[in-house]
């Protein structure tokens, strides 16, 4: 399968950024052909223009600014999300990612704006592993905004079928070696897993 794995963490050594070379790994081991694209290593932009967001509706030429990832995601059979939750969000740049990439012509087709068709419906697998500072109770408290921006809003511009898998490692303030190898553990087994 084609996968896409989208990571979103500034730190190198940071436990979200070995999450990550774990997914590729597991992937790439378990046969599937991935595309890694790290926002931060490569500079992506996550800052709508003034130019962009007056052109956000004229399709296809709103695509221009961000061609080499809207590519990308349509290259895609699978998308995996790495990131850490701050503030109880995406992180700004993946945010700007979804500002920017998910557009019409991209992501759903606006033509006519009394029914609003998805786009990105060549996708049949969405994933993530996420880490949050805070126990479960305190996002689900804050409505847990990251887990309904992949499971709902990015899963309905799909068609609002494809299999979801939202792996979450709550409470990193008091993680423990222990603790945080069962979660990789399982990382691992859901990466190995992977099917359409």
């Amino acid at each position: 399968m084609r996968v896409l794995v989208i990571f979103s963490h500034p730190v190198e050594t940071s436990f979200q950024a070995s999450m990550h070379q774990t997914v590729v790994q597991e992937l790439r081991a378990a046969g599937h052909e991935v595309d890694d694209c790290d926002l931060y290593a490569e500079g992506f932009n996550p800052v709508m223009s003034r130019e962009e967001r007056i052109g956000y509706h004229e399709v296809p030429s709103n695509q221009l600014p961000v061609k080499r990832y809207i590519e990308r995601l349509q290259w895609a059979e699978a998308v995996i999300f790495c990131f850490p939750t701050w503030c109880f969000g995406l992180p700004a740049m993946l945010k700007g990612f979804f500002d920017r990439v998910l557009m019409p012509g991209v992501a759903f087709d606006i033509s006519d704006p009394a029914n609003v068709k998805p786009s990105l419906t060549h996708i049949k697998h969405i994933g993530a592993v996420v880490t949050y500072g805070r126990p479960r109770w305190t996002a689900l408290l804050m409505g847990d905004p990251p887990r309904k921006s992949i499971t709902r809003y990015f899963r309905m511009l799909t068609g609002g079928t494809t299999r979801t898998q939202y792996l979450a490692y709550y409470h990193m303030n008091l993680a423990t070696p222990e603790r945080l190898a069962k979660f990789r553990a399982k990382v691992v087994k859901a990466m190995r897993a992977l099917t359409v």
